[in-house]
């Protein structure tokens, strides 16, 4: 982990030196804002490893990294938005800051800024990059879309869901990991393995994110415990819930979701106890695992170095061995 841990730093200190403008303050200084609130640098830090992976000089890929994480940014702008979220990281969000107009504004110049960054990758990469750059920009804003859709949806399938997020979060993941694979000068094959690492990767990670919401340890989970069942959000464990239960079971998680007599607190016990009647989370964890094995099957099958691989697999173990 320490090589993805100094790449993680390159990328931070990378970011400190972005060139962004001054004027016209309001402009830029959000955006400035937004890059320094910090943030874990997987994305940009797994796409120079994966360049390094295929022998790539990591020079030719810092531009791209950033790239990718100056657009991860703008997404996070324009979906606190979307959300109506005051806090983005303990700070003010953008637009609480700035204004709605701001935001959106500065959000679109972050846009065009991961692009022209893009552009400073090798000329001969460039086509790849850019087509799979656009693609995956495409992707995360039909996710978004689609989870805003869900909000007003009742038949939401998890089919549904595991698409939303498979666009929404995890096919940047994957992206950034063929990204750095292309310009390290990986075969088309392996960069299809390293993709699907990292979009199987994704999947599993949020499937955990939506069993520990409930079954995980508040203090080192970091969020309230029962949250998502408070806001009715559509997860695994709920979907897999209305698709399983029948009879009385049923009725009883109906009236838990529509009720208005419940405080949060009888909500959250009263329907996790319905998921326990049908052993939901371990339903979950059996497909979370299937995605985690399925990222390691595809590690696997890349043709490097199994020492140079081996980093990869700490990684996933370790993000998916979140204390709950």
């Amino acid at each position: 982990m320490e090589k993805l841990i100094n790449y993680i730093h390159t990328v931070e200190h990378a970011l400190n030196h972005l060139n962004v403008p001054v004027y016209p303050k309001t402009l830029y200084q959000p955006i400035t804002y937004t890059l320094g609130l910090g943030g874990k640098r997987i994305r940009p830090a797994l796409l120079l490893l994966a360049n390094d992976l295929f022998s790539g000089r990591q020079e030719n890929a810092l531009s791209a990294a950033l790239a990718v994480e100056v657009f991860h940014n703008f997404t996070l702008i324009h979906d606190d938005v979307m959300d109506d979220a005051p806090l983005r990281r303990g700070k003010e969000t953008v637009y609480k800051k700035w204004g709605i107009n701001t935001a959106i504004l500065s959000g679109d110049v972050m846009f065009v800024k991961s692009v022209d960054l893009l552009a400073k990758s090798p000329e001969d990469k460039l086509p790849e990059l850019i087509h799979l750059f656009t693609k995956t920009a495409f992707e995360v804003c039909e996710g978004q879309q689609y989870d805003m859709d869900f909000e007003q949806k009742t038949d939401v399938s998890i089919d549904d869901y595991l698409k939303m997020i498979e666009l929404k979060t995890a096919v940047l993941l994957a992206a950034s990991l063929q990204l750095g694979a292309i310009i390290g000068g990986a075969g088309k094959e392996d960069q299809q393995h390293i993709y699907e690492f990292g979009k199987n990767l994704g999947l599993a990670f949020q499937l955990m994110d939506d069993v520990l919401d409930l079954y995980g340890n508040p203090e080192k989970f970091g969020k309230r415990v029962g949250g998502d069942i408070i806001a009715n959000k559509k997860t695994y464990l709920l979907l897999k819930a209305k698709e399983l239960a029948t009879g009385e079971l049923k009725k009883e998680l109906e009236f838990c979701l529509t009720s208005k007599a419940l405080k949060d607190d009888q909500k959250i016990e009263k329907v996790k106890s319905i998921f326990n009647r049908m052993n939901i989370q371990k339903l979950a964890t059996a497909e979370m695992d299937l995605f985690y094995n399925t990222a390691l099957s595809h590690l696997d099958s890349i043709n490097a170095p199994k020492e140079k691989k081996h980093v990869f697999e700490v990684f996933a173990k370790s993000l998916m061995n979140r204390d709950n």
